[in-house]
């Protein structure tokens, strides 16, 4: 694996509790495989094939198979299936796990394309279910988002899975937060009606090492510019506060609810001590990488509503039912950025 950081990630993550064991001599199937989250949870499974001597088989469910090739080429026990996931699902072989990532991700595709947006996430998910129906499969992981709790209420200090806040129906950036809420309640009805074994990991923002270059979201944004020695830039003043998670802790999250978690319930997965506004992050940015000589600058467009960011809130997630499973998140943000940018720089070159 060319990536130094990443593959340290993984061999941390192979040789930590993360109860993987339990899956040997098994096949998981991961939808979105080529993306930040699922590659890294095929990757995790092939370095801790290695390292404690099992067998997990992985399938890598991707629309474009060149791009699978080049993400897995080092990558061993993990088999490349092409299929578009709002296409029936007709995979032959025996799948014991899935692991369902496929999803829009760019905010502003959710504002160009909010039909789009909402069709990948039900239609999407209606053929995977289908397809975990007719596998029986053992277990089953949604990954879901922060975004279906919409903007809480200013009163509200942490937030539980219990929790419901105000989503705009009306408007089109709602069709990523809405179609999310719609594809929790389809999983958890699948699990009632057809028995399929769904769980439920809400993801806070996740960011690490893996991430490519030229991601667009902010703090790919924010570590480009350390590297690159430009002040950091914020179209708004910043004030939105939320909790962040490390890739490597958020894919053994991902491990302990498909393996501990309850069938039909959601978990939050996030550093609790992470929670900082967006200003706060890119001053935290500017401080450690003070050798750049980059300062945070305010400048708010005319049309700010064109860049599809979400309202303005503050949304801290509680961890600790996810917590409860024997999952603890071991990155803290300061140490998120270090590697994100030691990672980014590599990938540059």
């Amino acid at each position: 694996m060319e990536n130094k950081i990443l593959r340290n990630d993984l061999e941390q993550l192979a040789n930590s509790s993360i109860p993987l064991s339990e899956m040997d001599g098994k096949t998981v199937f991961v939808t979105g495989a080529s993306g930040l989250i699922g590659s890294q949870i095929i990757k995790a499974i092939s370095c801790y094939n290695k390292t404690n001597g099992t067998h997990i088989k992985a399938v890598a469910m991707v629309r474009n198979p060149e791009k699978a090739k080049k993400v897995f080429k080092d990558t061993e026990n993990v088999e490349i299936y092409k299929c578009d996931i709002t296409e029936e699902i007709d995979y032959a072989g025996n799948v014991d796990y899935i692991i369902h990532g496929a999803s829009a991700t760019s905010s502003r595709f959710f504002v160009d394309h909010p039909v789009e947006t909402i069709k990948i996430a039900v239609d999407g998910t209606v053929n995977i279910l289908e397809f975990a129906r007719k596998k029986e499969v053992k277990g089953f992981v949604y990954l879901s988002s922060l975004e279906v709790y919409g903007t809480p209420d200013k009163n509200q200090t942490t937030i539980k899975e219990d929790y419901s806040g105000y989503i705009d129906q009306l408007s089109v950036r709602s069709s990523y937060s809405e179609g999310k809420r719609l594809v929790e309640c389809l999983c958890c009805s699948y699990a009632s009606e057809y028995n399929v074994p769904v769980k439920i990991a809400r993801l806070s923002q996740t960011f690490g090492a893996g991430v490519e270059y030229n991601d667009g979201r902010v703090f790919a944004e924010f570590a480009r510019c350390a590297i690159e020695k430009k002040d950091i830039v914020l179209h708004t003043m910043g004030n939105t506060v939320r909790s962040y998670c490390y890739t490597s802790d958020a894919v053994a999250a991902i491990i302990y609810i498909l393996l501990k978690g309850q069938i039909g319930e959601a978990y939050n997965v996030t550093n609790m001590q992470t929670a900082c506004s967006i200003k706060e992050m890119a001053e935290t940015v500017c401080d450690l990488f003070k050798e750049s000589g980059i300062k945070t600058v305010i400048d708010i467009p005319e049309d700010v509503s064109s860049f599809g960011y979400n309202p303005e809130m503050i949304i801290r997630l509680d961890s600790s039912k996810l917590e409860q499973l024997g999952w603890k998140p071991t990155v803290s943000l300061e140490e998120m950025f270090r590697r994100l940018v030691a990672s980014m720089k590599e990938s540059k070159n």
